[in-house]
């Protein structure tokens, strides 16, 4: 409370002195920032480039004349695509009035806006009403909060060129009564955390310092005093609107979801999504407020989650689709191009931004993309290197975290899920893990089911098989008790909870290793899974070792999916296909899932099956026990109006169990020439796992022997991670003593 009130009372004592000496543009723009680009244009080549390919669209816009249609349909239909159009070219215009002095993009702008500040008093709910909180314009507040956080800066840009007159018009029939309607008017909306609360925030206080309406601002800053929201109320994801006596507001939405790291807790894509907002508002106020120091706050937490995104991507720029994720969102998105500049230039000027701002290739037209196109002008770039990195979950980083293990040459990437739930946006998956080679998905996470904004799916929103399918713990690489998803799918439950970080340790390149565990997923069982990457002569490219502990108090089935991308090439078991396809499952996702093929182990082995990527071979290794099974298995059953795809995996099962362990490993080898028709090294060079044997129960050990007769062999400690603890047992007869939590042990 102590720093919420000294924030309000700097914040409120800064405003009494600086009210009366507003100057236009204010806010993404700045006055002075406009004289110096002015200066500027034609001799900086990417800032040129940007703003060109800017006027030659909205002079097209501006061509085709004003359409303001009264609104009625969802996302993908005409009148929410028009109007969504309508925010970005406005923002747009405004902009190019305020560069180029043409008052015509003015004028636009203003004739545009009355159109609005005459349909909006009479406008009722949207007609859909498919959302927990209907908007005016769009069928959910989110849209129309969208909407005002551009056209506020439109606004901005314009302020001057109209007339008090012309001013009070739109603010007493548009702003004001829009802002009303975002936040007293949509309390479940407003008032939570969320990053639809984060846009409703920023709407409100965007156009709040536009008209210098402390009013607004205090609400976009700390959320509304009182809201009579049920606490049990749900949005149209199933998660809970808000906890009683919760804080709210935009402060408080950069306090809870995002933790010390930059980690946000919904995942990358709605990170990205929601970083708009989040470093727009920081930008206005840092421009208008200096004295606040907006990303000092929560020890610079806003620049660190550029960070975290860009750190939170494959070798192609596209973010990881931990929760849901649309597959193919990626940096160079429009919200990320903002984030960078925005970045860089509040942020110390980081050479290495600038190599991605390249990648882009575009920037943020304002005081901001100058710094980075002059950066890039003057060759400051430097390249953005991705490390291996831990990213806590939680507001106090204690609540599990995200791993990723990635190769020196930033080719290879393996990510491990040991977060919070992740608010409305989670999926129940705790300890999964995706995998990446050259860009390619390897072995994948779904993501969510939806396609955004394409009208004939849903219209655009999220499909009845997200709940069904891809929150479900089957749809991910992860382990499953019973066929149940982990809290039993139950938000209520899952949110309480999160995962145990045992082992973070990336100081050896060579072998690095995240390691982590969960008690709650299913009572009365404990799991623990730990990942090594491997470099070593013995292997082609490094090499995924996966260990996924189990212990329950009681007989369970468990499974083990592998979601691979690619041709199957071959097996080295035999294996039944059946004739007509069945499901696998009834419920819990596994009524998404078509049998394939089927093979029941009659003696402990290492199976082995191999796959195709694009032009590199894989070979997932695993130690399988007698009776355990492996399925072949795909996605598609329940589902006759196509909304999922049709992925397959390898699905290892161990039946009737209390304790046991998967060992596997996944192998990428050879090349094959789709010119030549020559394949290079296509088979594993793994001859076979083994489980080794030991007393003490703290330990698991496992070998790894090749086809040249060379034996890894690890030993992991799962109940003291402390680097600097001793260690001496027997494994097979043969001692084993070693400093650290795990060893590795290589023999000619």
């Amino acid at each position: 409370m102590n720093f919420y009130y000294s924030f309000f009372v700097v914040f409120s004592i800064a405003f009494s002195i600086h009210a009366n000496a507003q100057e236009h543009p204010n806010l993404i723009l700045t006055k002075s920032g406009v004289e110096t680009i002015k200066k500027q244009l034609g001799t900086i080549p990417i800032f040129d480039t940007t703003l060109n390919k800017v006027k030659n669209a909205i002079d097209q816009e501006i061509a085709s004349g004003i359409h303001v249609p009264i609104p009625k349909d969802m996302a993908g239909g005409y009148t929410h695509d028009r109007h969504k159009k309508n925010w970005i070219t406005l923002q747009q215009a405004g902009v190019l009035y305020q560069l180029l002095a043409d008052d015509k993009y003015a004028k636009y702008v203003h004739d545009v806006l009355k159109e609005y500040a005459k349909i909006y008093p009479t406008l009722p709910l949207h007609p859909q009403t498919r959302s927990y909180a209907r908007g005016k314009i769009f069928w959910q507040c989110l849209n129309d909060s969208n909407w005002l956080v551009y056209v506020s800066q439109a606004y901005d840009c314009i302020y001057d060129y109209l007339s008090k007159k012309e001013r009070d018009n739109l603010e007493k029939n548009l702003f004001i009564p829009y802002a009303n309607f975002l936040s007293e008017g949509s309390p479940q909306f407003f008032n939570r955390i969320h990053n639809h609360s984060t846009w409703g925030n920023v709407a409100v206080g965007m156009i709040g310092l536009v008209m210098d309406n402390q009013e607004l601002i205090d609400r976009a800053l700390y959320g509304l005093k009182s809201d009579n929201i049920d606490p049990n109320q749900k949005d149209n994801d199933g998660g809970f609107i808000k906890t009683k006596g919760q804080k709210t507001g935009f402060l408080a939405n950069l306090d809870e979801p995002f933790s010390p790291d930059g980690y946000y807790t919904e995942g990358p894509y709605y990170q990205r999504y929601a970083m708009y907002p989040f470093m727009i508002f920081a930008e206005a106020l840092q421009n208008k407020k200096p004295e606040l120091k907006i990303f000092e706050y929560k020890n610079g937490v806003l620049i660190k989650a550029v960070y975290a995104l860009l750190n939170l991507t494959n070798a192609n720029g596209e973010f990881f689709p931990l929760n849901d994720g649309q597959k193919g969102m990626s940096y160079y998105s429009r919200e990320l191009v903002s984030a960078v500049n925005i970045a860089y230039h509040f942020g110390g000027n980081d050479p290495s931004l600038l190599s991605i701002a390249k990648q882009q290739n575009r920037i943020q037209l304002d005081d901001t993309g100058l710094s980075v196109a002059l950066g890039i002008q003057q060759k400051k770039a430097k390249p953005f290197i991705k490390k291996s990195i831990e990213l806590r979950d939680g507001s106090d980083g204690t609540q599990g975290s995200v791993g990723i293990l990635r190769s020196k040459n930033q080719q290879f990437g393996l990510v491990m899920k040991y977060t919070a739930q992740g608010l409305s946006h989670g999926h129940y998956d705790k300890l999964s893990f995706s995998y990446y080679n050259k860009g390619n998905e390897i072995l994948q996470d779904y993501g969510l089911a939806r396609f955004v904004n394409i009208e004939q799916k849903n219209g655009g929103g999220y499909l009845k098989e997200n709940k069904t399918w891809a929150k479900q713990s089957i749809a991910h690489n992860t382990i499953i008790q019973d066929e149940i998803s982990h809290f039993e799918g139950k938000f209520k439950i899952g949110s309480t909870h999160h995962s145990e970080k045992y082992l973070f340790d990336v100081s050896n390149p060579k072998l690095q290793i995240v390691s982590a565990k969960e008690d709650n997923a299913y009572p009365g069982t404990n799991l623990h899974r730990t990942m090594l990457v491997l470099e070593d002569n013995d292997f082609e490219n490094p090499l995924v070792i996966d260990v996924m502990q189990f212990k329950s108090k009681t007989t369970h089935q468990f499974d083990l999916p592998f979601y691979y991308n690619g041709q199957i090439i071959d097996t080295n078991f035999e294996y039944s296909s059946p004739e007509t396809l069945t499901k696998v499952g009834e419920k819990n996702g596994y009524q998404h899932l078509w049998l394939e093929g089927k093979s029941i182990l009659k003696e402990e082995r290492t199976l082995q099956t191999t796959w195709k990527t694009n032009q590199t071979f894989y070979t997932l290794s695993t130690l399988a026990k007698q009776n355990d099974e492996f399925l072949f298995t795909r996605i598609g059953a329940n589902d006759p109006n196509f909304n999922l795809r049709r992925d397959p995996s390898f699905l290892i099962r161990k039946p009737k169990q209390e304790e046991g362990v998967f060992i596997s490993v996944v192998e990428a080898h050879g090349s094959y020439n789709y010119v030549t028709e020559i394949a290079n090294n296509a088979h594993s060079n793994i001859k076979k796992i083994t489980k080794n044997s030991t007393k003490n129960k703290n330990y698991v050990s496992w070998s790894i022997l090749t086809k040249k007769d060379k034996k890894h062999t690890f030993v992991l400690c799962t109940t003291d991670s402390n680097n600097k603890t001793s260690h001496t047992i027997t494994i097979n007869g043969k001692p084993f003593s070693w400093v650290g939590p795990y060893t590795h042990n290589k023999e000619n």
